[in-house]
């Protein structure tokens, strides 16, 4: 607490000077006094209640007049507050759901590894805007540049394999992306583009749309999924379903290349560790900007003590009355 006014605290000098005048007047009144043998018989009753009632009421008014006083300096108290305002990044997922992307060497397989770790970046990083755009033989966007998770990660959920042409159009997946985001005023922009594959498709060649990237200053981390070697894809055959080991071709030396190209970086994952670490690594190299403000909240305090004065000066009031009362 700190007073607004504090020089009217000198005020508090007349009460207390009036303290000094009622005193001095109390030790020089003359009582009229009567001289006994023994003071027995008035000492065995204590002292009188009119005795004590009679400095109540000037107790009163001095109590009063102190608050008063307080009140008028205006006792304030303050708590400081921060307003963080935060310059958000727009992000926009290019994820591979060609059918390679069900291979089994992740947990339950590719695609699902790749939703789930995606699903928890998103839900690290509330102040940015993300997209999310699919590719296998061609390209779509599934989800805009938006702020509600609630619909972003409902919308990630629902990628799978198997809705479009298959193949692999890398260039068309990160042209699409690009896309999104080339009128954004955002200060970052990033694509974030994982496949388990060879671009083997598309109208767009992979490099030339790492340079229309590169040409709005969008960085690309590209991540490329799949164990080394050999890892078990789920083949249909006529007596169904069946688990055969294929290779792996991850076309590594053209993702460090876009990467290289737009000022991002290159990341392989070979498992589910592995890719939910990568996600935390881009996590921390991307950090939204935020500026911080404080300033104090201030709470009037002059009220209470005004209030106290005024049951104060009632008191003293009844007091008085009670007095003349007393035979």
């Amino acid at each position: 607490m700190y007073f607004e006014y504090p020089r009217l605290l000198w005020l508090l000098a007349v009460p207390a000077l009036l303290l000094l005048h009622y005193l001095w007047m109390e030790l020089r009144e003359r009582r009229p006094h009567l001289r006994v043998s023994t003071g027995a018989p008035w000492m065995k009753g204590g002292t009188p209640l009119p005795a004590i009632l009679r400095h109540l009421p000037f107790a009163l008014r001095t109590a009063a007049l102190v608050l008063l006083v307080v009140a008028i300096a205006r006792p304030r108290s303050s708590t400081e507050v921060e307003r963080i305002d935060t310059e958000g990044i727009d992000i926009t997922f290019a994820m591979d759901v060609s059918t390679s992307m069900l291979a089994r060497d992740f947990n339950p397989d590719r695609i699902s590894a790749a939703k789930d770790i995606a699903i928890e970046f998103i839900a690290q990083r509330p102040s940015d805007r993300m997209a999310i755009v699919v590719f296998a033989g061609e390209s779509y966007t599934q989800c805009p540049l938006t702020t509600d998770r609630a619909t972003l990660i409902n919308l990630m959920k629902e990628v799978q394999t198997g809705l479009i042409e298959d193949g692999t159009a890398i260039g068309n997946g990160l042209a699409t992306a690009v896309a999104r985001m080339k009128d954004s005023d955002a200060k970052s922009r990033v694509v974030i583009l994982l496949t388990d594959g060879v671009n083997n498709s598309g109208e767009i060649a992979p490099r030339t749309a790492a340079e229309i990237a590169k040409t709005y200053g969008i960085r690309v981390y590209t991540i490329g999924v799949g164990a080394n070697g050999m890892a078990p894809y789920p083949v249909m055959t006529p007596w169904g379903v069946d688990i055969q080991k294929m290779k792996v071709e991850i076309d590594e030396d053209l993702l460090k290349g876009i990467a290289d190209a737009t000022g991002g970086r290159y990341f392989r994952a070979t498992d589910n560790t592995k890719l939910s670490e990568i996600y935390s690594e881009i996590n921390k190299m991307e950090k939204a900007r935020t500026t911080v403000d404080s300033f104090p909240v201030y709470k009037e305090l002059f009220g209470r003590y005004a209030i106290a004065a005024l049951v104060c000066l009632l008191l003293e009031l009844l007091v008085r009355l009670l007095i003349r009362r007393m035979p």
